[in-house]
């Protein structure tokens, strides 16, 4: 047995949301584990399991064959909800029981065998920022639970083909002003009111709208 295991958790440059609630998260397993955190997929090599955190490129072979175990985190019941986006999508479509799976990354993208899921409720009222801090504890835990049993562990391989999201972009965030605010409100609080706020467009003109609780 190894006297530790070599963890590294590779974030995006481009979406580091996840990064505060990574740095703020204690496993409290560091007597088994050497933890690094990085944004260079370049200096990663040789470790025991990789997990990277909403990391928005697709990995290539080359870096899974240099790494024992590459690990996603993805927020669905897969073979569901494949690809971009799983939380939003299933908001999108009034689901408020939300899985993740953790599984292998291989070359099929997010086709790899699973390892654990676990599963969490949304009331139905948070907003874009609340869904991101649970989405990241979420995840967090998931991992925890699979840390403290590795390498004790095994994976089953996934039945089914599922759905394959597509990737959202800020004309995604445009809401039908003919529909309610009631009709219209999951698909107004998972937009992101400083990225890629909701609008709509009439007589000519872009309107933004941004939603906020009030404490």
């Amino acid at each position: 047995m190894k006297n530790k295991y070599k963890v590294t958790f590779l974030l995006d440059k481009k979406n580091l949301w996840f990064e505060n609630t990574l740095r703020n998260y204690n496993f409290k397993l560091n007597s088994k584990y050497l933890f690094r955190i990085t944004k260079n997929p370049n200096s990663i090599k040789n470790q025991d399991i990789v997990f990277p955190l909403s990391y928005t490129k697709i990995l290539d072979e080359n870096f899974l064959e240099k790494n024992e175990l590459v690990l996603i985190a993805h927020p669905s019941k897969l073979p569901n909800e494949k690809g971009f986006s799983p939380l939003q999508y299933q908001i999108l479509k009034n689901k408020t029981k939300i899985y993740i799976s953790l599984l292998q990354a291989i070359k099929k993208v997010d086709a790899g065998p699973i390892f654990m899921q676990n599963s969490f409720k949304l009331r139905g009222d948070e907003l874009s920022n609340e869904i991101r801090n649970i989405q990241g504890i979420q995840v967090l835990k998931i991992i925890k639970k699979f840390l403290i049993k590795y390498p004790n562990v095994k994976s089953k391989k996934q039945k089914g083909n599922g759905n394959f999201n597509k990737k959202r972009s800020p004309k995604d965030s445009e809401i039908n002003i003919n529909k309610t605010i009631k009709q219209l409100f999951n698909h107004m609080r998972i937009n992101d009111n400083d990225l890629y706020p909701s609008f709509f467009h009439y007589r000519k003109h872009k309107f933004i709208l941004k939603i906020f609780k009030k404490k």
